[in-house]
C-alpha cells in the first residue's frame, strides 16, 4: 500500500487523521458527498456529484452544508497540529466541484475553545430517538448563539407562538416529499441499511418510527424495513427548535452556513446536548419560502435543528480517508 499523501508540511500519518475528523461532520442520509486533494502547500474540498439527491435536494443546498460541515472539522482538525488554516471559499480558476482551499499560514497552538471543539469531533452524534424532557439552559443557548454568529450566520430561536406555523410547514414538506416516488426511492437507498455498510444510515442508528402524533419528528429512517422499526416513546412536546439562517442564498453563504451549523452542533456536544436535523422544511422550495416568510424575511433558513438532552446512540459509519482523496492532478480523474 502507497504512503498516504502529505500536506501543509504535516506527516502522512496526520493528514490521515485530519481526513479521518473531516469525515466525522454530518451530511444527508450519511452519503458523504466530499473528497480531498492534498498537494504540498494546499488541501482541496471538493463535493462529490455522484453523491447527488436530486429528488431531496434539487438544488445541491444541503451538499454545500454537509461539505461546509466537514470544513469546519477539518480546520479545527489542522489546528489541533499547531497549523493555522487559512481557508478560500469557492476558488477561481479551479474545478466545477472545489468548494475551498485551505493553506497554512503560522504554527500556533490550538485555543482552548478550539480544542474542547475538537475532542467533541468523535462524540457527536445525530440523535433520531426522543430525548428527555429538562428544557436547555439559558446559558447553554447562547453559547449555541455565539458559536453561528462566529461562522457569520444567524441562530433564530424558534419561539412558542412560532410553533404551530412551524409545525405546518414541517408536515407540508413532509406530505409533498412522501407523494414523490422518486424521493421514496432515494430514502430506501440511503436509510435502514444493514450495519456493515460504510455509507448511508444503518437500521441501529434509524431511531424509532415517527407515530401521527409526533409533532416534530416525521421522516422515518428505517427504510421502511418493518423489522427494524423500533416504537417507543412519543418524542418530545417541545425540544429546543433552532433555525440556522444565512444572510443570502448564495453558494457562499451556503458553505458558511455549514460551518455555522458544526460549530453549533460541536459546541451542543460539549455542553451534554443531543441534536437531530429537520431538513424537509427547507428542502421543498414552497415551505422554505413559508418559514422564510415566518423568520422576517430578512434572513434565508438554512436548516432546522431539535436539540434537547439525549441518551446514547450508536456512530454511523464512515469512508476510510483513503477513499476519501482525489488523484493529485485533476488530469487524473
Amino acid at each position: 500500500m502507497t504512503t498516504f499523501p502529505s500536506a501543509l508540511g504535516l506527516s502522512p500519518q496526520q493528514c490521515e487523521q485530519v481526513l479521518r475528523k473531516a469525515a466525522a461532520a454530518p451530511s444527508l442520509h450519511n452519503r458523504q458527498p466530499w473528497r480531498f486533494r492534498l498537494l504540498p502547500h494546499v488541501i482541496e474540498l471538493h463535493s462529490r456529484p455522484q453523491r447527488r439527491l436530486p429528488a431531496t435536494d434539487p438544488t445541491d443546498r444541503d451538499m454545500l452544508l454537509d461539505c461546509g460541515a466537514a470544513l469546519l472539522n477539518l480546520r479545527l482538525a489542522l489546528a489541533h497540529t499547531g497549523t493555522r488554516p487559512v481557508v478560500t471559499l469557492l476558488p477561481r480558476l479551479s474545478e466545477a466541484t472545489a468548494l475551498a482551499e485551505i493553506r497554512a499560514e503560522e504554527r500556533k497552538p490550538p485555543d482552548p475553545t478550539e480544542s474542547e471543539l475538537h475532542r467533541a469531533i468523535e462524540t457527536r452524534r445525530t440523535n433520531r430517538r426522543p430525548f428527555l424532557d429538562p428544557s436547555v439552559p439559558e446559558k447553554h443557548r447562547q453559547q449555541l448563539i455565539r458559536a453561528v454568529r462566529t461562522e457569520n450566520c444567524w441562530l433564530h430561536v424558534v419561539g412558542r407562538s412560532e410553533h404551530a406555523s412551524l409545525e405546518e410547514l414541517i408536515h407540508r414538506a413532509h406530505r409533498k416529499q412522501t407523494a414523490d416516488p422518486e424521493f421514496m426511492e432515494e430514502m430506501r437507498r440511503w436509510t435502514g441499511l444493514a450495519e456493515d455498510v460504510d455509507e448511508g444510515v444503518p437500521a441501529s442508528a434509524a431511531g424509532p418510527a415517527p407515530e401521527p402524533q409526533d409533532r416534530w419528528v416525521v421522516r422515518d429512517f428505517s427504510g421502511n424495513q418493518a423489522p427494524s422499526r423500533v416504537t417507543g416513546k412519543d418524542f418530545e412536546e417541545e425540544p429546543l427548535l433552532v433555525v440556522v439562517c444565512s444572510y443570502t442564498n448564495s453558494t457562499l453563504d451556503a458553505l458558511r452556513a455549514g460551518q455555522a451549523l458544526q460549530r453549533m452542533l460541536l459546541t451542543a456536544t460539549v455542553h451534554g446536548l443531543s441534536a437531530s436535523m429537520i431538513s424537509q422544511v427547507v428542502e421543498v422550495r414552497e415551505t422554505r419560502e413559508g418559514l422564510r416568510e415566518l423568520l422576517g424575511e430578512s434572513l434565508w433558513p438554512q436548516l432546522v435543528v431539535r436539540l434537547g438532552r439525549g441518551g446514547f446512540t450508536p456512530a454511523t459509519p464512515r469512508l476510510e480517508p483513503r477513499r476519501l482523496l482525489m488523484p493529485p492532478e485533476p488530469d487524473g480523474e
